[in-house]
């Protein structure tokens, strides 16, 4: 075969969705290639760990040994699972079974929901900003859920009939469990319960994104979800209840991220780490891709209001610990437009220092 034979083939691939090519067993095209040393985000060839990942019960951070446990799990991996949040197995089952539903319909029907060109909202694959973009091996929906004025309804999906009531409250239930967990911060730090939640603001966003990563003939070059850091303040991950596959860079390794039926994983976002003047650490992570079974996570994340200027909270700036990040508004921005490019999007918001 040609090199402009390849070229061809290539292109015919890029025109089939994600779903398409896992159901007939394609080769992966190499937009989906993985390359070594990604842009700044260290290896990206399966060195994973068994390093145990904190467990934390959230119904108990009224005690200080909890309280501790949590300030030390946020301060140096920033991410934890987290039990005691008041969900049962059966309610988690129901809201994984609703999504799986969506899924599971014909291409057509989903398509009924497909975000619209250079929009976010909806059900798709990666919007391509990037020639060097390296593509995500997965489809999802991604949906703005608080305020609820900001909903997008035309993209929400009506079949099953049920899932736009059963977001909305599993939504409410996580919202509660992240305002609980931003005053418990706040006390870890003995500042204000107010501190963090008072730049979230009001009208912060609640945003789901529910993902889907199907076999790949090629997990040793494709990843479901590429490495990179959130840039929400607060996400909150409802896994698969039987797939793993989130990895978490510690230590420089990535750790595999066990399946906890009752449990969610927590993790610090980026603009969590601006406000804390980087004492809690938004973390890399990554999703890999198997030969075998379907994966599903649904996100939420918690971001302070596009409107709030954020910045590091007073109390956590001093001589030993300087003003890491300048004062931003929509960051969000920032860190979409650099995890398409494959950027570290913090670095560009830091504060220099002289070091002399």
């Amino acid at each position: 075969m040609g090199s402009n034979d390849l070229l061809v083939s290539e292109e015919q691939s890029l025109l089939k969705s994600v779903e398409q090519m896992s159901k007939e067993g394609d080769e992966p095209p190499s937009a989906y290639h993985v390359v070594e040393g990604l842009n700044g985000f260290g290896s990206n060839k399966d060195s994973s760990t068994q390093t145990p990942i904190p467990i934390i019960d959230v119904s108990l951070l009224s005690s200080e040994d909890e309280l501790q446990k949590l300030r030390s799990a946020l301060s140096s991996a920033g991410l934890f699972q987290a039990i005691g949040h008041g969900m049962s197995v059966s309610y988690l089952d129901k809201m994984r079974e609703v999504v799986k539903q969506f899924f599971a319909l014909p291409v057509e029907e989903k398509n009924k929901c497909a975000r619209a060109v250079n929009d976010h909202e909806g059900y798709g694959c990666d919007t391509i900003v990037s020639e060097k973009q390296v593509l995500d091996w997965s489809y999802r929906m991604y949906l703005q859920v608080f305020p609820e004025e900001i909903r997008k309804l035309s993209v929400w999906p009506q079949n099953p009939p049920e899932f736009g009531e059963v977001l909305v409250e599993y939504a409410k239930k996580v919202k509660s469990i992240v305002d609980d967990l931003l005053r418990s911060m706040a006390r870890s730090l003995d500042l204000e319960e107010g501190s963090f939640l008072d730049q979230f603001g009001e009208k912060s966003t609640l945003a789901t994104r529910i993902n889907f990563y199907p076999p790949c003939s090629r997990p040793d070059l494709v990843l479901g979800c590429k490495p990179h850091t959130d840039g929400s303040g607060i996400t909150v991950l409802l896994q698969d209840k039987e797939v793993e596959g989130l990895q978490v860079q510690i230590d420089d390794k990535w750790v595999n991220v066990p399946t906890i039926p009752d449990a969610l994983f927590i993790n610090i976002g980026d603009q969590m780490q601006i406000i804390s003047n980087g004492v809690f650490k938004s973390p890399m992570h990554r999703v890999v891709t198997n030969t075998e079974k379907l994966r599903m996570s649904l996100v939420v994340f918690n971001v302070p209001d596009a409107e709030n200027e954020i910045g590091p909270v007073e109390g956590l700036i001093n001589e030993t610990r300087p003003r890491l990040y300048r004062n931003i508004k929509d960051y969000l921005m920032i860190n979409y437009s650099c995890y398409q490019e494959g950027k570290i999007p913090l670095e560009t918001i830091k504060v220099a220092h002289n070091s002399a």
